[in-house]
């Protein structure tokens, strides 16, 4: 069975969030909620931060739009903490980061690197429904384009919220969608 229209798996991770207290994340925290699982290999690595820290200039506009990140690597809590203190970039990110030392989430999402104890670098977007809707895998030095990711998610919650409409490449919000029929076939 793909990933794609799949339900998000039950499991229960310590995030550490910037000015708060470690806590306890699970399946229920993202039920009602479209929400982001920003998977990277490791802290203190080299294109992860830059990543992070790109996703972190759209986090403010994603939360407007109802969306939750949740950043995750098999490091602990205390590593994410540990890196939030030494990095500038990780140090100005607000969105939670998930410690996945047991490889529950890596291995829900099929992107636990088997035999080395590290996540792929993945991304996947959970409708409120719990249903993962978008899924992408980079290689190891490949990094990930937050834009791209938005306008994905602005896509999916137009399809979502607009059924029987579709969004045909490079849509952004405002431009035209489609409306699958017989009249298109063909003609595209």
């Amino acid at each position: 069975m793909g990933i794609i229209g799949s339900s998000l798996k039950p499991f229960t991770a310590t995030a550490f969030k910037a000015g708060e207290k470690f806590y306890d994340v699970s399946e229920k925290d993202v039920e009602g909620k479209w929400a982001v699982f920003f998977f990277y290999p490791a802290d203190f690595t080299f294109v992860c931060p830059t990543e992070l820290e790109d996703l972190g200039e759209h986090y403010d506009m994603l939360q407007k739009t109802g969306v939750e990140v949740f950043a995750v690597s098999t490091d602990t809590h205390f590593s994410h903490k540990a890196w939030h203190d030494a990095s500038d970039k990780i140090g100005k990110l607000k969105f939670p980061f998930l410690g996945d030392q047991n490889h529950v989430l890596s291995q829900n999402f099929g992107v636990l690197r088997e035999g080395q104890g590290l996540a792929d670098r993945a991304t996947f977007v959970i409708d409120p429904d719990g249903v993962i809707q978008i899924m992408e895998i980079t290689c190891e030095g490949v990094g990930r384009n937050a834009n791209e990711l938005v306008r994905k998610i602005r896509a999916a919650q137009y399809v979502r919220d607009n059924p029987g409409q579709v969004c045909p490449a490079a849509w952004e919000a405002g431009e035209e969608t489609l409306v699958p029929s017989l009249d298109l076939v063909g003609k595209l």
